[in-house]
């Protein structure tokens, strides 16, 4: 897969991860995919509620070691 962007949230706590993902969202086109890499364990759930709220697609998301991995794809 050929991420497009990616937010380096690691140390951030919620609400943060989702905040800077939402960012860089913003300023993508339509189909790229956003790679959002997080410390926060409560980020799992985050980026579930917010795939279902902003119509994003979650396309992976996985946990190395103490980092979890987000993949978004641009509505």
């Amino acid at each position: 897969m050929q991420i497009d962007q990616e937010v380096d949230a690691r140390g951030l706590n919620c609400p943060l991860p989702i905040l800077r993902a939402k960012k860089a969202l913003a300023g993508m086109a339509s189909g790229q995919l956003l790679r959002v890499v997080a410390t926060d364990t409560g980020s799992l759930r985050d980026f579930q509620a917010f795939a279902k709220q902003t119509g994003n697609e979650l396309v992976e998301q996985r946990s190395e070691g103490a980092e979890f991995i987000h993949l978004l794809r641009r509505r």
